[in-house]
């Protein structure tokens, strides 16, 4: 383990980082023993509060209350959680110990020896959510595609894959790729945690030292191994004052833009104004048929979406009959209208809620558990209506030419 630790100075407080660089039983004991050996002042550990209480927790999913989620517009925010949730539950099975163990033990043993912790990670949702935001239209399409892909794939991995996974930690793993995939939203998957997680590192150092600052103090801070380097390079600009540990702008989702803002408007207009013109330039008839194609296109393909996800049949004509009412009011999205009617005829069981972290890891699951199949009606029937509103304004305009 000794290429996978770097010990830093500053004024009396030495920090060892310990790059955990294996997904298994051995990088578990090699973490406890150095907690033990070192008995440091303070733990750091590379988890944020919402997946440690995910190790922790096995009654996590039995608060959530999915007709608020909707109505709080936070779906697809869900299905980024459940979609990471069962990529790490996937790679737990795959590679026999469950992703974040080490951090979990790292705290445990802290716990133990009366050492007081901390979690320096930023949150997940919040790091999806800054890159979600910096994202244009095409790059949300794939960093959604990506997570998903990624989370649900139903293919093994082969043991060179599984020997990679074993070189980096879980999530780092899939921030990696995802910033591979998408280099715009690098800085924000790989470079913000970096220098978040040095911040929160270099503020403990004013933690431990506020009782007895002319003592030498110690600080262990268990990390990702790809993260060590970034981290390192941080903590050397804070200590040189090139940096502050301020990062609380890192916490702030950033506004849409004005082109998501106004995307919401410009489509419903546009679609209102290529109607009236029909009217008033071609007559009543095509202006009517203008509607039918508009609304045809728009609902079949959002009742379709619905369809697909084998939702019941009163969401699928929901979704028909929303989809258009929707696309006029950029503030809701047929989405909530399938979903919950999907929850209101199908109510999630306790069963489901027990399931679900298992359910998510199998397509066959996801159909079967009625929270993700809730979720699925949600997410295709707002897919569809956004891909009829595409079609439908084209055949509509191409009536002007008539």
């Amino acid at each position: 383990m000794g290429d996978n630790t770097i010990t830093i100075s500053h004024g009396g407080t030495e920090i060892k980082l310990v790059g955990t660089a294996h997904v298994s039983r051995e990088s578990i004991d090699e973490v406890k023993r150095i907690i033990c050996d070192e008995k440091p002042d303070m733990v750091c550990v590379e988890l944020d509060h919402g997946r440690y209480n995910s190790i922790v927790q096995n009654d996590q999913w039995e608060k959530l209350d999915l007709t608020k989620v909707f109505k709080d517009g936070k779906g697809f925010l869900l299905i980024a959680n459940l979609a990471l949730a069962s990529f790490q539950r996937r790679l737990g099975n795959e590679l026999g110990v469950k992703p974040g163990e080490e951090m979990k033990i790292a705290i445990e043993t802290a716990k133990d020896l009366g050492i007081p912790y901390s979690l320096c990670d930023r949150e997940v949702q919040t790091t999806l959510r800054r890159a979600w935001g910096k994202s244009g239209l095409w790059s949300k399409s794939k960093l959604l595609a990506s997570l998903l892909a990624s989370a649900f794939t139903t293919e093994k991995l082969t043991s060179q894959e599984i020997e990679t996974l074993k070189q980096r930690s879980e999530l780092d793993g899939m921030m990696s790729e995802l910033a591979q995939y998408l280099p715009s939203v690098k800085e924000t998957l790989i470079d913000e945690r970096d220098r978040y997680l040095a911040a929160r590192i270099w503020v403990s150092i004013s933690d431990i030292r506020g009782t007895s600052p002319s003592e030498n103090k110690k600080i262990v801070a268990v990390i990702g191994a790809g993260h060590m380097q970034g981290i390192k390079t941080n903590l050397d600009k804070l200590e040189s004052g090139a940096q502050t540990s301020d990062v609380s702008e890192l916490d702030k989702i950033p506004p849409p833009g004005f082109l998501s803002r106004a995307a919401g408007f410009i489509i419903p207009a546009a679609i209102i104004a290529l109607i009236a013109v029909g009217f008033i330039g071609k007559g009543t008839d095509i202006g009517f048929t203008m509607i039918l194609r508009w609304v045809l296109w728009n609902g079949s393909l959002a009742a379709l979406g619905s369809l697909i996800a084998l939702a019941h049949p009163l969401a699928i004509l929901v979704s028909f009959l929303g989809a258009p009412i929707a696309t006029l009011n950029p503030l809701i999205g047929v989405g909530l209208f399938s979903g919950l009617v999907q929850i209101a005829f199908l109510k999630p069981r306790v069963s489901d809620v027990q399931d679900l972290a298992g359910d998510t890891t199998s397509l066959k699951g996801i159909y079967r558990n009625r929270i993700t199949k809730a979720l699925l009606v949600f997410f295709l029937s707002s897919l569809g209506g956004a891909i009829g509103n595409f079609i439908s304004f084209p055949a509509i305009a191409g009536l002007l030419t008539k």
